[in-house]
């Protein structure tokens, strides 16, 4: 095939480092290692901005197309289903048939399906695309990981890791203000169409730059029961995650679909061991380094994506911030990440992942310490301060842990590790949200009626204080209209001071999470098999 070219990773020995088993001469374009850094980074792009950019046109989505609240939700929850569940499968087919096809199969379909979702006139055509969304950035994101595996030497991985990553945490954290910017001066269906230039532009460069690695020893045969075993699996544990907080956590739908998951879990463990070619051979988590980045990658996106996710609610509800006024105010976030990272990856480089991953969860503990201080008169300045500092702590994470799961895993399976990768970032923010969001309900049930009282405000009916508490925790003053001002005042204040009790105590549970994430980081080390794809094109 023109542009491919096999990889030997058999490697010479037990531990030995797999190399090249040639290497690719000076071809221009067709392999550059940064030149493909810039093609994947468009394409990865896309899928990131597209996880956050979505929720700030979802009213209008709602009002235009006459939604419920309900069909609303689904536009985030399909998407995101159909990634978390696809995600390892995806990686598999990449390693099979080539990265390199499935980043440009991944980019064409992904824009394809924004381009539809545009042109919808229904709620349902959008959902459904929203799906399709999610299915081709499923094969893009672990693609594009391989890619850089196969294409980079072993000293300049991390640094290319590094700026993968400030792609993804500059596009997730942007999202908010260009679709603010967007839905307030264009339309709703522009966040959507945005991506159909982006996407032609990356397919373009796949097609000019993009060099196809195959591994000699490349899957190939498919484990279709262990597809749909892991595939179940997954899906009914993240359809419990986003059910709970609807449902309740003592529910037996969400403890149903919890051991549901659990059992299908088991279930393709034990099909791993017998099949000829697994989807995920289970002698990969014998390197503790590996599943140490896996856990580590997990407990990172609980503290960052759970505790963020109130944040938001904060900067908007609370201090009244419009969405494009909320997103610049995390610019400190975004453009501390963007500066860190490429630094994390020269001293992951230099001195190893572990101290840079345990400074990077210590530091990132501490800004979740002191988001829980927050106030509702909390001025930017202070608030600058610990979003900076959060960004500055997750850098070396982003980059290390991924560094850490592709860089351990055989060069055969790097899309499946990248998949992994991925899966668990997905699986954490879902669990952060889903589990901080229960805390912050928790808290807020318990305080809100002894808050209300205490104010001397008129007493609720069970009903009224369901409703009233629902509101609180979005950090939405419950004020009906007629209210006398006075006592809208008063609302408003035993809201924001009751939510602001909740946010502090998610965020003090993220810290937590985050001082264990510390403790997880010194049991990971530099790939054993870093340089399977060392020395390929030219720096």
């Amino acid at each position: 095939m023109t542009g491919q070219t096999t990889i030997d990773t058999t490697g010479p020995g037990d531990g030995a480092p797999a190399a090249p088993a040639e290497r690719i001469p000076d071809a221009g374009l067709r392999g550059h290692p940064w030149l493909t850094l810039i093609t994947v980074a468009v394409g990865v792009m896309m899928v990131a901005l597209d996880g956050t950019i979505v929720a700030i046109a979802n009213p209008a989505i709602r009002d235009h197309l006459h939604a419920s609240f309900a069909d609303v939700q689904w536009i985030t929850n399909a998407y995101f289903l159909a990634l978390a569940v696809t995600l390892i499968t995806a990686g598999k087919l990449g390693d099979r048939f080539g990265h390199r096809q499935t980043f440009l199969i991944g980019v064409t379909g992904f824009a394809a399906a924004s381009g539809a979702i545009g042109l919808s006139h229904t709620i349902a055509t959008v959902i459904v695309f929203r799906v399709f969304q999610g299915l081709f950035g499923a094969l893009l994101m672990p693609a594009a990981l391989g890619l850089l595996r196969a294409t980079f030497p072993a000293e300049k991985l991390n640094m290319a890791i590094g700026i993968w990553g400030m792609v993804i945490g500059a596009s997730t954290a942007g999202g908010p203000i260009l679709g603010g910017v967007l839905v307030q001066h264009v339309n709703w269906q522009s966040v959507f169409f945005i991506n159909v230039p982006v996407g032609a532009i990356a397919l373009v460069l796949g097609l000019l730059i993009l060099l196809d690695h195959r591994a000699q020893n490349a899957p190939r045969s498919f484990d279709v029961l262990g597809i749909a075993l892991l595939s179940g699996a997954m899906f009914c544990l993240v359809w419990a995650l986003i059910k709970a907080p609807s449902w309740g956590w003592g529910d037996g739908k969400t403890w149903g679909f919890i051991a549901a998951s659990v059992l299908l879990f088991a279930f393709f463990a034990f099909w791993e061991t017998k099949v000829a070619e697994p989807l995920i051979p289970l002698g990969l988590f014998r390197s503790v380094p590996l599943s140490a980045g896996v856990v580590l990658m997990v407990l990172m996106a609980i503290a960052f994506m759970g505790g963020l996710f109130f944040v938001t609610f904060y900067l908007q509800n609370v201090h009244g911030m419009s969405p494009v006024d909320a997103g610049l105010h995390l610019l400190p976030l975004t453009g501390m990440m963007i500066v860190a990272s490429p630094l994390a990856g020269a001293a992951i480089t230099r001195f190893g992942p572990r101290v840079p991953l345990a400074g990077g969860m210590a530091a990132t503990a501490i800004a979740m310490y002191g988001m829980s201080t927050l106030k509702a008169g909390t001025g930017s300045g202070v608030m600058s301060l610990w979003f900076a500092l959060l960004g500055l702590g997750l850098a070396p994470v982003m980059v290390g842990a991924t560094e850490v799961i592709v860089g351990n895993a055989p060069m055969e399976l790097s899309g499946v590790a990248g998949g992994l990768q991925q899966a668990a970032m997905q699986i954490g923010g879902s669990l952060g949200t889903a589990v901080l969001g229960a805390v912050m309900a928790s808290k807020v049930d318990s305080s809100l009626e002894g808050n209300w009282k205490a104010a001397g405000l008129p007493p609720l009916t069970p009903a009224q204080l369901d409703q009233a508490s629902e509101a609180v925790q979005a950090g939405v003053a419950p004020v009906q209209k007629g209210i006398p001002a006075p006592i809208a005042a008063k609302i408003t204040e035993v809201a924001h001071h009751t939510f602001i009790s909740g946010m502090s105590l998610a965020c003090l549970v993220a810290a937590g999470v985050a001082v264990v994430a510390v403790l997880v980081a010194f049991l990971t080390k530099r790939g054993d098999n870093a340089e399977a794809g060392a020395g390929v094109g030219h720096i």
